[in-house]
This record gives C-alpha cells, structure tokens and sequence, in this order.
C-alpha cells in the first residue's frame, strides 16, 4: 500500500486578522482595568503603624542637581510648599527645572503611618500620597509660577488615580504651609475650575500641610539619577492661565475700594452731633 504525505504551507496573516486581535486584546486590558474596583482611602483606626525612625537621616544632604541643602534650616526668606502630582519622580523634575526654586524633595503626605516606607505607601494601607516638597524664595519666585506647573502639568480631575497609577498614593494634591499660600492656592483652584466641562471638577486634596515624611534616598531626584526612568505626567487638556492672580488681586482692590466708598457715603449720612470726639470716647 502506498502513503500519501499532505504538506500543509503556513498561510500569510492578513493586517485584518492582526487588527482584530489587538482590538481584542485592548479591549481585555480595558475591561480588567474598568473591572478594578475604585480605590478607598483608608482609614486612621486601620492604617500601618509606622515607625519613629526617619528615612530623612539616610538621605543626602545636597541635591544632586541644583546641589543645594535638602534638609532644614534652609536659607532666610524661603518657604515651602508640597505638590502631590501622581508619581513624584517626574513632578520633582518638573520643578527643580524651574528658575530660582532654591531646592526640591520627594516624600509622603496627607496620611496617617508615621515615617512609612515606600513599599508601605504602595500598598494603599497608610492614607499618604506620594509627593514633592519645593523650597522657593517668593521674591525670586513667585507661587503663581508654581502652580500653573502643578496644575497644567498632570491632571488635577482624576480622583485617587494619575493615568496609569491607580491608587490613593497617587491622588492630587496641594499642602500649604501659610495663610497667603492658601489664598493663591484657592484662588487657582477656582480659577483652573471654571473653565472645566460640567462632567469634571478638580479632584485635587487641599489643606494644609500637617507632616512631610522624606521618602527613600534614591527616590530624590530620580530621573536626574536615571534620565531614562518612568514619568507619567500628562496635563489634562486645560491651562491655568497667568492672568489669575491678577484678576483675583484687581478683585480684591476692586472690594476695598467699594468698602471705602461705602464707609464715606455713611460718614456723610451721619449727624455730626452723633459722630462723637477723642475726649468722650
């Protein structure tokens, strides 16, 4: 009896067959991701510990770009404030790169675990968001500057996620450290606000500052460490624009200058028999 052999050729993929499978496939990743359920703040009573140790001893003391001090006191009329912007390593580039920011560090903020690692922080169970502290003097600074970077670089609408990293660490968020940061802050805020869609708000956690916690030393200045490291920055679309501040300040001159306009309409309404002097007061 004979055999007969049947040789099977290999048959070109069509780009159709290619495309469909991609589809597929993108469409899986997207249907896990949107399967995740939504991130929770965790709460005080059952947040980590923590520890008294802190990572700040074990970090250099200059920086490694602008090879300035890290670590208190820091020069006479500078101030800080913190910027959570997602993964903190590509929002401390953002601003030591900005003119006159004396220094930059990358911590945790806006939790409960005290002095917690970076591991700690990643597992969602220490309330922190991963942030940069940025030392500036406002006289050759301004804070305005500072924050149209936090709020045109990464996307302040998108709750406890930032892209790609999903999780309460990498919430938005701005801590203060005095009143007149608070008015700005507000006021940017409000301004970057109006211009949204009716579907998005800013999301972005603002109070102020009650601890910074240094994180691990090669976290600071990573991607000058490593040029070719992660960063997942993306702004959202929406600019705050330079004129901000100004119109907030025009607003309130504008205020003062309506009180002082009232005050002198009642002086005038007043009897000068009821208006007193010195020597009766």
């Amino acid at each position: 009896s004979s055999t007969t052999t049947i040789i099977l050729s290999p048959q070109p993929i069509s780009y159709s067959t290619i495309t469909s499978v991609l589809f597929l496939i993108l469409n899986m990743a997207f249907l896990f991701n949107f399967a995740k359920p939504e991130p929770k703040m965790v709460k005080e009573s059952e947040a980590l510990p923590g520890r008294d140790s802190s990572l700040m001893d074990k970090c250099a003391d200059n920086h490694t770009f602008l090879k300035t001090k890290t670590k208190a006191p820091f020069p006479d009329g500078t101030e800080s404030i913190v910027f959570g912007m997602g993964c903190f390593w590509g929002a401390e580039r953002m601003f030591w790169k900005q003119p006159n920011v004396y220094s930059t560090q990358v911590g945790y903020a806006g939790g409960f675990t005290k002095n917690p690692t970076y591991k700690e922080v990643c597992s969602g169970q220490t309330g922190h968001t991963e942030v940069v502290r940025v030392v500036y003097d406002p006289k050759k600074i301004k804070l305005p500057t500072l924050l149209q970077v936090f709020f045109n670089e990464h996307d302040p609408t998108e709750g406890y996620r930032q892209g790609n990293d999903v999780g309460t660490q990498y919430r938005s968020a701005i801590f203060w450290t005095n009143e007149a940061q608070e008015k700005l802050v507000r006021a940017a805020t409000d301004a970057f606000g109006k211009q949204l869609p009716k579907d998005m708000k800013v999301t972005s956690e603002l109070g102020p500052l009650t601890e910074f916690y240094y994180a691990e030393d090669y976290h600071q200045q990573y991607l000058h460490k490593n040029p070719n490291g992660y960063c997942g920055l993306r702004g959202s679309g929406y600019k705050l624009e330079d004129e901000f501040e100004k119109l907030n300040v025009d607003k309130k001159k504008e205020n003062v200058a309506n009180e002082g306009q009232n005050e002198g309409q009642n002086e005038e309404q007043k009897d000068p028999k009821d208006q007193g002097s010195k020597d009766e007061l």
